[in-house]
């Protein structure tokens, strides 16, 4: 048996065995080949240590493929193919598609995008199905590890290795409850009042908070909730105010009031983020184009309930 390195094979050497083999002549191979005769001497010598066999022996003037090499060369036809197959990237076919779809989104970014995206893959992709968890503060490990395979975040993680694409930007309203107060007067009227808002854990405020408070906007904070779903309990019946994205009045916060800032502040900016493994997957790339083709629909349909359809 041969005690040459098996990993030495390689396409050229297959596409050689099976050349010769077909041809039965070094000369024709190598014109088939477009490469020199004696090229194909050397390769053929290389091939012949590798699987310990003469391969080809003489007869009358040419030469003829042992049964050793005819075996070798079907083998070689069906390596050549699932090499093929390796280098080309197959169709993608949505239909016969099985697999779940992990995505990490906020309540906001739940109720806003996920059900519409759920059904849109459904449509085309019968066996999908989709699960939410928490996104928190995203880390680059939440991707890196597989938690997820997609987050939906105003905040990327800072890595080389995590990719975002930005989905759209919404501004921030003042909630508030109309049956018992209106919206504030002005900055200082909105820095009197008692303040409810999101802290996710660990300890980190919305972004807008930060902001804020380093500009020197400082609020009464009273109440601190892990989630937007939180945020009516404590404004609802009460004076309080709630500094929220817009978009929240179409979803989680629809029975309470809004009102512009009584001041310029930072917009939302929000992502999807992926690592980078999945760029050229055919499965993610489909479930990002469909992501992206879900925003527009629930933008409009967010402004049409704000204005009652007309």
């Amino acid at each position: 048996m041969s005690k040459f390195d098996y990993s030495h094979l390689d396409g050229h050497l297959l596409q050689l065995l099976i050349a010769v083999v077909e041809e039965q002549s070094i000369t024709r191979a190598a014109s088939r080949l477009g490469v020199t005769q004696s090229a194909v001497s050397h390769l053929l010598g290389k091939l012949r240590t590798i699987v310990g066999d003469p391969l080809f022996v003489k007869s009358g003037r040419g030469i003829v493929a042992t049964a050793r090499a005819e075996s070798l060369a079907t083998e070689a036809r069906a390596l050549l193919q699932e090499m093929r197959r390796f280098a080309t990237v197959s169709e993608f076919d949505p239909a016969s598609l099985k697999a779940t779809f992990t995505i990490a989104a906020n309540d906001f970014q739940r109720d806003l995008l996920l059900p519409r995206l759920f059904d849109r893959l459904r449509s085309s992709a019968p066996g999908v199905c989709l699960r939410v968890i928490s996104s928190d503060i995203p880390s680059a490990d939440m991707l890196r590890n597989e938690h997820c395979q997609l987050v939906i975040s105003p905040r990327p993680p800072d890595s080389t290795d995590i990719l975002q694409k930005r989905l759209f930007e919404d501004e921030y309203r003042i909630f508030h409850d109309p049956d018992r107060r209106g919206a504030p007067a002005g900055l200082e009227d909105y820095l009197a009042a008692e303040h409810v808002t999101v802290v996710y854990h660990p300890a980190r405020a919305l972004d807008f908070d930060q902001t804020l408070l380093a500009q020197g906007i400082k609020r009464n904070f009273v109440v601190t909730v892990p989630g937007f779903a939180g945020i009516p309990a404590f404004v609802r019946g009460s004076e309080r105010l709630a500094t929220l994205p817009g978009l929240l009045r179409t979803g989680l916060l629809h029975d309470l009031a809004s009102a512009p800032l009584p001041f310029s502040g930072p917009r939302l900016p929000m992502y999807m983020i992926w690592h980078l493994r999945y760029s050229h997957d055919p499965a993610h790339g489909w479930l990002r184009t469909e992501l992206e083709a879900v925003v527009p629909q629930a933008l409009a349909a967010a402004a049409d309930e704000l204005t009652g359809g007309v």
